[in-house]
């Protein structure tokens, strides 16, 4: 049988294996991503609580990623890749099966951390393997968000169908962690690629800029780490009411608008990798996508007109959220091609600050105004352009 890469020593069988593997679990990680707060009424009356306390539990899940991810990323680096996937599979799992029994807040929030732990550790073993399996290619990494995409669709639908039909709610829990039990089975006999022998073939003597340049070059990913989740945080809490409140649009047509975000986020997927299978430009094409984001930002604000809302809001998914985020951790993997572990740890914990701190800016924003706490994004959009753009010249400098 073909070796892909004698290096990494995988089999194609066992590459396209490993790959699909990898998005499945991605699959059930966006139906977890939504699940408490999609459950929000059943669980309070599980709990016998209000909603605000179970919207206290969801916040578990941040503070679960924010306590794992520099942990994770550093020791993925030093053990091995597999070792996190597993660890944030059966974390995904105990937390997907005893949530629906958790009979009181306590035991609840600790599921939640948990949760966010599991997160931390996927990511640490995921998006390090798809790029060693590739070559140092961030193509696959990208389609994660795909996957992301399709498990926030189908989780919602397969809720109100057990609603419609009387269905215990727990059975929205115990069919993704069922799909994790049969996929963590499929995973512990995949081989996959060895991070020692990544490092023979990759050493960081592959960026040849300077110690200042390579810190600038890392302050500028961080804060796109940022910059990158606070956009999405920021568009998909307020476009709805912004549509509604200072566009003065219809409920439904105001709905819309999310919904066409998520048309162009699938989008953007399948063109990001499209491209990225062409030639190998993450920088540049992190730099207009950015520019994108401000441009569609800009419509969406100021042309007060529905079809121009409409066109924004689709650009806003494509430039914004269709794996431009995922490209641009590619680029810091480029950066430090020996700690990959340890830059995805770091990238996903500005991701996770900007979870926790964009509600309470945002929230705060918007007692004096609506349009204000939307406006926001404007601001976030042109500090990740400045920076990526920052990014681009010293990494292209490198190439001169």
């Amino acid at each position: 049988m073909e070796i892909i890469n004698e290096n990494q020593n995988i089999h194609i069988t066992s590459k396209k294996r490993l790959s699909l593997a990898l998005f499945i679990n991605y699959f059930v990680h966006g139906m977890v991503l939504v699940i408490l707060m999609q459950n929000m009424l059943s669980l309070a009356h599980s709990w016998s609580t209000s909603i605000a306390v179970v919207s206290y539990v969801i916040s578990g899940i941040g503070i679960g990623r924010l306590i794992a991810y520099p942990i994770t990323g550093i020791l993925s680096d030093r053990l091995n890749r597999k070792t996190f996937v597993l660890i944030g599979m059966i974390l995904y799992i105990i937390f997907l099966s005893v949530m629906p029994f958790a009979s009181n807040m306590v035991l609840a929030y600790i599921l939640a951390i948990l949760a966010g732990v599991g997160n931390s550790a996927l990511d640490a073993g995921t998006y390090t393997t798809l790029v060693e399996m590739n070559n140092g290619s961030g193509r696959s990494t990208v389609f994660l968000k795909a996957f992301i995409s399709a498990g926030d669709f189908l989780l919602p639908l397969i809720i109100v169908f057990l609603s419609t039909h009387h269905i215990w709610f727990g059975l929205s829990f115990m069919l993704p962690s069922l799909i994790l039990l049969l996929n963590l089975v499929n995973v512990l006999g995949i081989k996959f690629p060895k991070v020692k022998d990544v490092e023979e073939n990759q050493t960081d003597s592959n960026i040849h800029i300077g110690s200042f340049k390579k810190v600038v070059a890392t302050i500028g990913l961080l804060v796109y780490g940022y910059t990158s989740m606070a956009l999405m945080l920021v568009f998909t809490q307020w476009i709805t009411l912004f549509g509604s409140k200072v566009l003065g649009l219809g409920l439904i047509t105001s709905h819309f608008l999310l919904s066409l975000y998520s048309i162009g986020s699938i989008t953007g997927v399948f063109m990001i990798s499209l491209i990225l299978k062409a030639r190998s430009v993450e920088e540049v094409l992190v730099v207009i996508l950015n520019l994108a984001t401000v441009l569609s930002l800009l419509v969406i604000i100021f042309a007060h007109n529905q079809l121009m809302a409409e066109i924004g809001s689709f650009l806003f998914g494509l430039s914004a959220a269709g794996g431009v985020m995922q490209t641009g951790l590619t680029i810091f993997m480029k950066l430090f091609p020996r700690r990959r572990g340890t830059v995805t740890g770091a990238f996903y914990f500005f991701g996770s600050i900007a979870s926790l701190t964009v509600p309470i800016i945002t929230g705060f924003l918007s007692t004096k105004g609506i349009g204000l706490a939307f406006s926001f994004s404007i601001l976030i959009s042109l500090i990740s352009s400045i920076f990526v753009i920052l990014v681009m010249m010293i990494m292209k400098s490198n190439k001169e």
